[in-house]
């Protein structure tokens, strides 16, 4: 075994990392650009290296740089996390040729399954189920259409290389398919460096189910199924593990598809075989696809950790080590039911827009798994992406599980940035999730009942402005009386775009009524706590001029400073700003052009994805502001508009 290790990594993955690996008694060496100096894996590691700026070009993609760290600190092998270079064969091969040990596969089990649509081709020779589809080298365009034609429509459209939905477009009819094209193809070549694309029959209801398979180079084994057909734009939300609805002849199949698939290219270490399934009429063992493999270990792990009780690190580190597997394919079991929630700092209502700040408040209950690689202080850059922690419960059945995975989500506490917990809360709740009742489609159908706008009822108001007030502490007996404070004062505070006044009248130290509009809610300290309408005041975060109430999943209300002055709006629809600090990929608007609301004018690039900036309204274009390359802070003005001439 090794007695040095470096996590060429950052956030939750590295921290996950190095909690197991510490545990093993191993030293733990990390790395970290500039933006993560004061980070949660830097100061849990053993030691850490700087290696660069910012950008993941410049820190965590510089393959040299991290592997001169890893020789200048003594450590003996590299464990890669997920992401980054996790999966780039032509680091590994440098990695061995300094001496060292690439925790992970080989570089050519790598290659062999780093482009869809080689390794399409390779499972079909090892026996492995693939969708219909062209996986071929042609790229021309119309050839691709003609594809598409033959296979039948719906069509995807996916990027040979990489994942995450990136370079992913469902084409539903001809006319959109050129268009879908063009964009997947700018999408994938931005993301992996690769344009080229394949395209295969979309299933109509589709389920994603993935095997988690491992082994030591020449054997291998599975370790049962993942569900992550919870999705939103091709991009996981809930996982969970077993599959709703798993039988054991369908298990069984696609186990022994997946071992098979992994010892076809002599893989090593832990990786992911995802299988697309026909859920239209339940799970049967000839309706299972083959759609990639994973040669990494996967976000999503912990709900197989959960139901085997197998430590995957713990099996990273002794394999590449040289140990054999720790188990036997007939020595694993299923225990139970575990589900993992991605809790991630995004606008939901504004279409899952990514969001950076700083969290003035993290808390996660105890009694659930919180993988994080944030703190309470921290800030959500806009150069990573801006996951916060992934949520995960295990219980003996389905249903306890998921009342747990619901329990955990409202009992989750986020200061500082918005995030997507009230909608995480939405599907954990879910009729037809509850039921097993689940396909990549689900959330797409049902978002308008999913994405509600937050409420604020009057009790929430009066806490926020017993917090504002500082109220919440025990009752000072000075404050009845009028030499030492005023019986009745007000609290002007901002909910979304909504004022609100909250006015506060001082019955007795212990009694305080307000009233917000023409509601009254009484605040009453019993038995060592406040009381507010009738209910334990929630719990509380306090942050310059934020309040955050901790009820309904992150109530955020704004302390209105009595002297400040509205200036009023400036935005009218001229000006086409950047909602989030990114870089400007393309740019579509040219000076003099007539536009109509809805026309595409630029793209940024943010995040790690793509978000195009439509005309909000019909004009004319006046001034084009920023350049294509140009790194932007939110709120940047791109593109100005102006009205046409009549």
């Amino acid at each position: 075994m090794f007695d040095t290790i470096l996590i060429a990594n950052r956030g939750e993955i590295a921290c996950r990392v190095i909690r197991t690996a510490q545990a093993m008694g191993l030293r733990c060496v990390a790395v970290y650009s500039d933006a993560d100096a004061g980070a949660m894996h830097v100061q849990m590691a053993d030691d850490a290296v700087h290696i660069g700026g910012p950008a993941p070009a410049d820190s965590y993609l510089k393959g040299d740089a991290i592997i001169a760290a890893a020789k200048d600190a003594g450590a003996q092998a590299i464990h890669p996390g997920y992401g980054f270079l996790s999966e780039n064969p032509a680091f590994v091969e440098a990695v061995e040729a300094a001496g060292l040990v690439f925790i992970g596969p080989s570089a050519k089990a790598i290659r062999a399954m780093g482009l869809k649509d080689a390794a399409k081709a390779l499972m079909e020779e090892a026996g492995v189920p693939v969708v219909p589809g062209y996986h071929g080298a042609n790229q021309d365009d119309a050839f691709l259409a003609e594809q598409a034609d033959g296979i039948g429509y719906p069509v995807l459209i996916k990027a040979v290389a990489g994942g995450g939905g990136k370079g992913m477009r469902l084409v539903e009819t001809p006319a959109a398919f050129a268009d879908a094209l063009a964009s997947a193809r700018s999408e994938a070549k931005t993301a992996f460096g690769n344009a080229d694309v394949l395209v295969e029959k979309y299933v109509t209801k589709p389920r994603h189910i993935e095997v988690q398979v491992f082994g030591d180079g020449k054997n291998a084994v599975h370790l049962f199924e993942r569900d992550c057909s919870l999705q939103r734009r091709h991009q996981k939300v809930i996982e969970e593990a077993p599959a709703p609805g798993m039988t054991p002849e369908m298990r069984a199949a696609m186990g022994a598809a997946a071992v098979r698939a992994a010892e076809a290219i002599g893989y090593s270490g832990a990786g992911t075989i995802e299988f697309i399934v026909d859920g239209s009429g339940g799970l049967n063992p000839d309706q299972f696809w083959f759609m990639e493999m994973n040669t990494r270990l996967q976000v999503e792990h912990p709900v197989t950790e959960a139901i085997t009780g197998v430590d995957l690190v713990e099996w990273q580190l002794r394999v590449a080590a040289g140990e054999p597997l720790p188990m036997a394919q007939g020595d694993l079991t299923i225990s139970g039911q575990a589900f993992e929630a991605r809790l991630y700092a995004e606008d939901v209502p504004k279409g899952f827009l990514p969001a950076t700040g700083t969290l003035t408040h993290l808390q996660f209950p105890g009694d659930a798994r919180s993988d994080t690689g944030v703190r309470a202080g921290d800030t959500i850059s806009p150069w990573y992406d801006p996951m916060i922690a992934k949520v995960i419960v295990h219980g003996p059945t389905r249903e306890v599980a998921l009342r747990r995975l619901a329990r955990a989500l409202e009992q989750t506490e986020v200061g500082g940035t918005v995030t997507n917990l009230a909608f995480l809360g939405a599907l954990a709740t879910h009729d037809g999730f509850a039921k097993g009742d689940v396909d990549t489609g689900l959330i797409a159908r049902d978002i308008d009942a999913l994405v509600v706008p937050p409420k604020a009822e009057p009790r929430h108001v009066a806490a926020a402005a017993m917090a504002a007030l500082r109220l919440t502490g025990a009752p000072d007996w000075a404050q009845g009386l009028v030499l030492w404070a005023p019986l009745d004062r007000s609290v002007a505070l901002e909910f979304g775009e909504e004022a609100v006044t909250a006015r506060l009248r001082i019955l007795a130290p212990d009694h305080h009524q307000w009233s917000i509009g023409d509601d009254t809610v009484d605040a009453h300290w019993r038995d060592g706590a406040w009381r507010i309408g009738g209910r334990a005041l929630p719990p509380l975060a306090v942050s310059a001029g934020t309040v955050t109430v901790f009820d309904g999943y992150g109530l955020r209300f704004e302390v209105i400073d009595p002297l400040a002055r509205d200036g009023g709006k400036s935005g009218d629809g001229n000006l086409i700003m950047a909602p989030m600090p990114g870089l400007v990929k393309a740019v579509f608007a040219t000076v003099g052009q007539a536009v109509s609301e809805g026309d595409r004018l630029a793209v940024l690039e943010a995040m790690k994805m793509e978000h195009s900036l439509l005309a909000e309204r019909d004009g004319v274009v006046a001034e084009v502001l920023a350049s294509e390359g140009t790194q932007v802070e939110a709120g940047a003005a791109l593109v100005r508009l102006e009205e046409a001439e009549a």
